[in-house]
């Protein structure tokens, strides 16, 4: 199976696989400035919940090792500076604050100069990537024993190694089950309005030489009702407490869909990914973004001149929609206020 990083720390700075020129291009963006990076996430070129909180986290390390700052404190005000930054680029994936956070635990503690807290921001964030490599091994296990053989999965939007730092959340419950040698094949959404299905899950599967079919997003109820889906998976950018989950506009649609048809709905996400302290989704913050990503399609003008748009990057799926929540842990059921507590 051929993947390709979509992260890497190279010459002590970031580097992006840049997600807006797939499929027709793999390309690397190095981000050696903040605000580069900072586009990056904010824009899409680096998305997915676990590989945007990843990416902050070596924006940070590249901060801590090009300053030049004389002493700790001045160094970390300037990392603290750099986190406000990347907070600021997409509310809703909660992997970006869990990363930031986690790096300002660095800061707040004492250093003998600044070059040590340097390298051991970026040890962390380096320590941080291997994590997730080994957490979305273990979700792919604990998912793929849930799937028959044969397994035909509906996803919706991109959640394999595109998103991560390596073989993905959902969709690493397909490649686990493909090299465990069950027949599995892939529905992938399109997901309107950047076409994150078509454009990145049909690609990425097509490359693993995994059987993907791409169907429209109006088209996921015709092919349920025909009988031709046996688990919809999908990844998350926030878990609320409860269980409650934002993910990309159309899951909710999707989870709907799956509870009228009698079809398991899965949810795969790491422990980054869930935010005990928000109690459900109505308190999760949903990300509007511009208007022409609605009105144009890779650029040209699909709609009225001037026309109202409204585009929300997300919706939540309520809990009672979800059959599991699969984290690296193992697998989580009803009630989630129970058992994502008790396991997180």
């Amino acid at each position: 199976m051929r993947r390709y990083p979509t992260l890497r720390w190279s010459d002590d700075a970031p580097e992006i696989l840049d997600q807006t020129l797939l499929p027709h291009e793999v390309c690397y963006l190095r981000c050696a400035e903040l605000d580069t990076l900072a586009e990056a996430i904010r824009m899409l070129r680096v998305r997915g919940a676990p590989a945007i909180g990843l990416a902050a986290a070596l924006g940070l390390a590249r901060v801590a090792v090009q300053s030049a700052a004389v002493s700790v404190p001045e160094l970390a005000g300037e990392l603290e500076r750099a986190a406000g930054v990347l907070g600021e680029t997409r509310p809703t994936a909660v992997n970006l604050f869990w990363a930031i956070q986690r790096m300002r635990a660095l800061w707040s503690r004492e250093w003998g100069d600044p070059q040590e807290l340097g390298r051991a921001a970026v040890a962390e964030a380096l320590e941080m990537m291997e994590e997730d490599r080994r957490a979305c091994r273990a979700m792919g296990m604990h998912g793929a024993a849930l799937l028959p053989d044969p397994c035909r999965v509906l996803t919706h939007c991109n959640a394999g190694y595109l998103a991560t730092a390596d073989y993905g959340t959902a969709l690493a419950v397909v490649y686990v089950a493909h090299e465990q040698g069950k027949r599995v094949s892939v529905w992938a959404d399109e997901t309107r309005p950047l076409l994150q299905g078509a454009r990145l899950t049909a690609w990425e599967l097509q490359e693993a030489g995994i059987p993907v079919t791409l169907i429209c997003d109006n088209m996921a109820a015709s092919v349920m009702a025909k009988g031709e889906v046996d688990a919809v998976i999908t990844g998350a950018d926030r878990i609320a407490a409860n269980g409650d989950t934002a993910n990309k506009i159309g899951t909710l649609g999707v989870a709907v869909l799956a509870r009228h048809f009698d079809i398991p709905f899965y949810v795969v996400a790491p422990r980054s990914t869930i935010d005990l302290a928000t109690a459900s989704g109505r308190d999760i913050p949903i990300e509007e973004r511009a208007s022409h990503e609605v009105s144009h399609v890779r650029g040209v003008q699909v709609a009225p001149a001037g026309i109202r748009v409204f585009n929300p990057a997300f919706d939540v799926t309520p809990a009672e929609l979800v059959a599991a929540i699969i984290t690296e842990e193992g697998v989580h059921r009803p009630p989630y206020g129970d058992s994502l507590v008790r396991r997180h």
